[in-house]
């Protein structure tokens, strides 16, 4: 693949998924910038490290930039991003991973500052780094423009549904229009915008609210490839992809990385 290298700012809450995916950007040589919550982040990394997850000279490629997914102001997202492109210097590639989706439950008992943290988080986070970013892709002098991924789930399309995340699901669908309409604007500065709906792993929380060990047995009967997503090895090579200059005629568009649970949700909720 060509021109796999990139200087990658990654958004995480030190979660698996993220992490696996900045682990896996730092060995193909990008350098990676986390930003998120600085403490934990950095807890996060020394521990993948300890655990063998990134070797110390992968480590020296993944630098950390603080910053609060909820603050609702435009001009912290910019600040932050501003700190990341000093490091980095041109910013070639941003994957939007943070996310929030809270505890399952319904929607007509959601409370008032949830909802505001999981729309802050999952969606008017994404808009403020799309223009941070974008802005600084659109002023580079080579011209070359970049690409933004955002990593949602399957919960946000119209064919991955389950309930009890109605405000998480309608932020991640916002993303997704996010995704074509952005494209469509900013496509004439060599600025590309893509999604990935990722399937469900097991520590998502639809299979924990049925419980590990059932949704373990469950899935083999149930879904095409008898397995949840593994977040250590399944998603890293679209993302490899779409930050590449290999994918460079490629904007608007979500990709599916399910193992087909999306095209069998009605069969997956039978079973559990």
């Amino acid at each position: 693949m060509e021109n796999q290298v990139k200087n990658v700012l990654l958004t995480s809450d030190g979660d698996e998924v993220s992490l696996n995916i900045a682990h896996h950007l730092s060995k193909h040589g990008c350098r990676v910038v986390l930003m998120g919550n600085e403490s934990r982040l950095k807890s996060a990394l020394e521990k993948v490290i300890e655990g063998g997850g990134v070797s110390s000279s992968s480590r020296s490629g993944v630098e950390v930039v603080g910053l609060d997914m909820e603050d609702d102001r435009e001009a912290a997202f910019d600040e932050a991003v501003h700190k990341a492109s000093l490091i980095l210097g041109n910013l070639d590639a941003l994957v939007h991973c943070f996310s929030y989706e809270g505890k399952m439950q319904d929607p007509l008992e959601l409370g008032e500052c949830e909802f505001k943290k999981i729309v802050k988080v999952n969606f008017m986070s994404a808009w403020y780094l799309l223009k941070a970013v974008g802005r600084r892709m659109r002023d580079r002098k080579s011209g070359v423009g970049g690409s933004i991924v955002f990593l949602g789930s399957i919960i946000g399309s119209e064919r991955g549904i389950y309930p009890g995340a109605a405000a998480f699901g309608s932020c991640l669908a916002g993303v997704q229009q996010l995704v074509r309409t952005a494209a469509m604007d900013i496509g004439k500065y060599q600025i590309r915008v893509n999604a990935i709906a990722r399937g469900l792993h097991i520590n998502d929380e639809f299979p924990l609210s049925v419980g590990k060990e059932r949704a373990e047995k469950m899935v083999k009967e149930a879904a095409p490839l008898h397995r949840w997503l593994d977040v250590k090895s399944d998603l890293s090579s679209t993302v490899l992809y779409l930050i590449s200059d290999g994918s460079r005629y490629m904007t608007g568009t979500t990709i599916y990385v399910d193992g087909a649970q999306s095209l069998v949700r009605p069969r997956l909720k039978s079973y559990m």
